[in-house]
């Protein structure tokens, strides 16, 4: 779909379909208010009958409306106007977007673009506007033999904005907007693929293309030097596939100077994960599918802020293979080394995310990162604990916590802080090796969490456990592309950061901020 800036009054725009919003005491906004005085009076009857109460989310398309040059004219309901905030906003772009490919329109002038909320500027309106339409329309229909027609998608969305000298800002929240959608999409795309096509290779084959479409740089390992390296508790995991294991690595050299420390974001990559010789029940089972969500969203990161050239040095680390059972595979009881020396009992082969991250994590020192931030559907005890709300959020540094938190909110992709003490680490004692790779159901996802923290201690670090917020399951089970827009929020802050600028942070950028159910894998 074509995405187009513009400023101009609605009651002249010749097109399919104007958007206008009402809330729920039946005031009209602005662009509303202009359409129902050259109707005279047209809206206000139609809302004064009841036929639309302003509840948020709610909408109703008219036609012919009287005196007006386009084919119809959709209402929103934005809520209560006292109430109206980031939340309610992106909720009535969704339910606009939902509502036209219900109708035939094939272009649409929103002027949702344009109502005011506090503390966020224009640039902010377009680009999360931008992102909510992409990801409404987004389908993935790649193996249906027959197409849905149900929904259709207009060839044109135009986003108003409330004054020609807003244009310029509007055209950057614009490009945002669409980096990160399409970010969001990869991501997508590749969590929602099966497994027999997204293998370790096709994944690698994924990461590679990105690269070179945005002139990164893409180093692809196989099982022989992975193993050359010392990655043997990563490669104990792939033993019992017949996929081959990779090492994805990824550079966008965008900062003005290249020595400048990298910012390096690891993503867990099992692309399948049976469970093991722990094998998983069978219940559920295909949705193993999305245990690579963790690369899929790096990967998406990594798309969008190269497409947006920050500033930044980037790697982007994907450690990825299959969790298959078979006479070869790593059994319960097995005693591995890991690429950083330290031996690890394997008493659960169901928790292997955290196998192959430790290698991936001490890999990531020979960067000499400023951070690292790693991603993965780690454990089934952060959705006990988080439910499918927030992303379980771990890290050595506070300060660091904090700023992934903030960049979360700012982009409605939230994240939960939770405790790293010392006393969990007592959990991974084992009689045999330096640590066992569980430390019991009491407190899973954290002491999953302590496990990594034992190979990220030469910089600061923090962990994202996604395996709540990774996908959705029954009528609308899917990818949900979480966290891309938290990651890339906390990369362009970091970048506005690098380059003197005010962090936006719920206001616009020329402002000053305000002081401020078990364990396993």
């Amino acid at each position: 779909m074509e995405f187009n800036i513009k400023s101009g009054s609605p009651e002249k725009q010749r097109v399919a379909c104007v958007i206008v919003g009402v809330y729920e005491s039946r005031k009209l906004t602005f662009a509303a208010d202009l359409l129902d005085r050259i109707s005279n009076g047209f809206i206000s009857d139609v809302i004064r009958h009841g036929d639309m109460e302003g509840k948020l989310g709610s909408t109703l398309v008219l036609h012919s409306v009287p005196h007006t040059l386009c084919d119809r004219v959709m209402l929103v309901g934005l809520g209560k106007e006292r109430e109206f905030r980031a939340k309610e906003y992106r909720e009535a772009v969704r339910a606009s977007v939902k509502a036209l490919t219900q109708t035939s329109a094939s272009e649409a002038v929103s002027y949702l673009s344009e109502l005011t909320v506090k503390k966020h500027d224009v640039e902010w309106m377009i680009e999360q506007a931008t992102v909510v339409t992409l990801d409404a329309l987004y389908r993935f229909d790649r193996f249906k033999s027959k197409q849905d027609e149900s929904a259709r998608e207009p060839r044109k969305l135009t986003l108003a904005v409330p004054r020609r000298s807003d244009l310029a800002d509007g055209e950057k929240g614009l490009q945002r907007g669409l980096a990160i959608g399409n970010g969001m999409k990869l991501a997508k795309d590749l969590g929602n693929l099966p497994g027999n096509v997204c293998t370790p290779s096709y994944l690698a084959d994924e990461g590679r293309k990105v690269a070179d479409a945005f002139g990164g740089e893409a180093e692809i390992l196989g099982p022989k030097e992975i193993a050359e390296l010392g990655m043997h508790s990563f490669l104990s995991v792939a033993k019992g596939s017949s996929e081959e294991a990779r090492l994805i690595v990824l550079k966008h050299q965008g900062a003005k100077d290249k020595s400048d420390k990298p910012i390096v974001l690891v993503g867990k990559g099992i692309t399948f994960d049976s469970g093991g010789i722990s094998l998983k029940p069978g219940e559920g089972m295909d949705e193993m599918k999305y245990d690579m969500c963790g690369a899929a969203t790096v990967l998406g990161a990594f798309r969008a802020v190269v497409e947006m050239n920050l500033p930044l040095n980037i790697v982007a680390i994907v450690p990825t293979c299959e969790n298959m059972p078979a006479g070869n595979a790593v059994k319960p009881g097995d005693i591995v080394t890991s690429m950083s020396g330290q031996t690890i009992e394997v008493l659960n082969t169901d928790a292997e995310g955290r196998l192959i991250l430790c290698d991936a994590l001490t890999y990531a020192e020979r960067f000499n990162p400023a951070t690292v931030v790693d991603v993965a559907t780690l454990t089934g005890a952060c959705v006990i604990a988080l439910g499918h709300i927030a992303t379980g959020l771990y890290s050595n540094q506070d300060s660091l916590a904090r700023e992934l938190l903030a960049a979360g909110e700012e982009v409605a992709d939230r994240a939960w802080h939770m405790p790293l003490w010392d006393e969990y680490q007592e959990q991974l004692k084992s009689p045999f090796a330096d640590m066992a790779n569980i430390g019991g159901r009491p407190g899973g996802s954290i002491t999953a969490a302590c496990f990594l923290s034992r190979f990220a201690k030469a910089y600061d670090w923090a962990h994202l456990d996604i395996a709540g917020t990774a996908w959705k399951g029954g009528k609308e089970k899917g990818a949900t592309a979480r966290p891309v827009p938290l990651l890339v929020q906390f990369l362009q802050d970091r970048a506005d950061i690098a380059l003197g600028n005010v962090v936006r942070r719920g206001r616009p950028r020329r402002e000053a901020p305000e002081v401020a159910d078990d364990e396993q894998d």
